[in-house]
């Protein structure tokens, strides 16, 4: 493990152990579907944002957890007095990171089901049933949206463009069909986001899309709608610069999966929306999986026998809250980071029955 990422861990760590602490309960037992929103400085619009938010996804009970990263205005106390979980990032480390925190709070936590959304109001809510839909249904693991599919607001030829480039790149790499590489409304099984790598602090959707693709999880796209930003200035900087960095997180992404999964074979590119899945043409040897330990959890009141009352909930976790074989220490070899892979996760393992 590099400084870096010994240190983000570190900050993950820290960060994680305050959420379930000020959260109790209601961050330590979620409700099956959990809504993952990375904020930096969304002051004025993510109050709005999570009041948007159903009340429940496909029939299913939803709550609403909302990373901060390293926000300087009020974006915490207005999330939490709108009703989301909170977790505050007190470094800004980018939306990646934030995600792939809010990710492992959601699985901890014992969500069966992710949905991710910005916290600048650009996605409708009410779309959020259409792209988790596939995925309750278990006809597919990860679904995004698609500005292609369905419509988008922006005029910016440059950034139609780069949106047109990057799917047809991603398409050529992985081999199946993408229309949208960049949407930010995206639901998935909470155990897939634990069966990837994710290290990526920024640009993190073509990360995320091309590790699922690549270890054989079947995506499917689904009509979207995009909205200009309303409130606030993008945090995505010159179009130039975007597109360099995203660039070479699509291409340094696909290489490091590639070399990991060398065997991996050629398959026909379906058309655009319809579920897709490499299980027959990949040996499970080639699906390999990033392995996260829970985060440490607060020690519930002792018992009058002092043994500690309750346990872990149904996430990954197999010890009680506080134990020491559930801590993440800092640093530790045996900390399941995102930057380890020790173990082997068949695709397959996560469909639903």
């Amino acid at each position: 493990m590099t400084d870096t990422r010994r240190a983000d861990e570190t900050i993950d760590v820290a960060a994680a152990t305050a959420f379930f602490t000020d959260n109790g309960d209601n961050a330590a037992k979620l409700p099956p579907v959990a809504v993952v929103i990375a904020a930096f400085n969304e002051e004025g619009v993510v109050g709005s944002v999570i009041d948007a938010l159903p009340v429940k996804l496909c029939g299913l009970e939803t709550a609403a957890i909302v990373v901060s990263d390293g926000s300087k205005d009020g974006t915490v106390a207005e999330a939490k007095a709108h009703g989301a979980l909170v977790c505050d990032v007190p470094v800004n480390r980018g939306q990646g990171a934030a995600l792939r925190l809010g990710y492992r709070l959601a699985r901890e936590g014992g969500a069966a089901y992710i949905v991710t959304t910005d916290a600048d109001g650009q996605y409708n809510p009410d779309e959020m049933d259409r792209v988790l839909a596939p995925v309750v249904a278990g006809d597919a693991d990860f679904v995004t949206g698609s500005r292609k599919l369905g419509s988008q607001e922006t005029k910016d030829p440059v950034r139609r463009l780069g949106t047109w480039v990057f799917a047809v790149t991603i398409s050529l790499l992985t081999g199946q069909r993408i229309t949208d590489s960049s949407f930010g409304l995206r639901a998935m099984r909470a155990e897939v986001t634990g069966a990837v790598q994710l290290e990526q602090p920024q640009y993190q959707s073509s990360e995320l899309l091309i590790a699922v693709l690549t270890h054989g999880f079947r995506v499917t796209e689904v009509p979207a709608t995009i909205h200009k930003r309303k409130v606030g200035e993008s945090k995505k900087g010159h179009n130039a610069i975007y597109g360099l960095k995203y660039a070479g997180v699509v291409l340094g992404t696909w290489w490091r999966e590639r070399r990991r999964r060398p065997a991996a074979a050629q398959r026909r590119v379906p058309a655009s929306g319809s579920p897709v899945s490499s299980r027959d043409d990949r040996r499970p040897g080639d699906r390999s999986a990033e392995v996260h330990e829970p985060f440490a959890r607060p020690a519930e009141p002792a018992a009058a026998n002092g043994a500690a009352v309750g346990s872990a909930p149904g996430g990954e976790a197999g010890s009680a809250p506080g134990s020491s074989e559930a801590a993440l220490a800092p640093g530790s070899s045996e900390a399941g980071s995102s930057d380890t892979s020790s173990e082997t996760v068949d695709p397959r393992s996560l469909k639903s029955t």
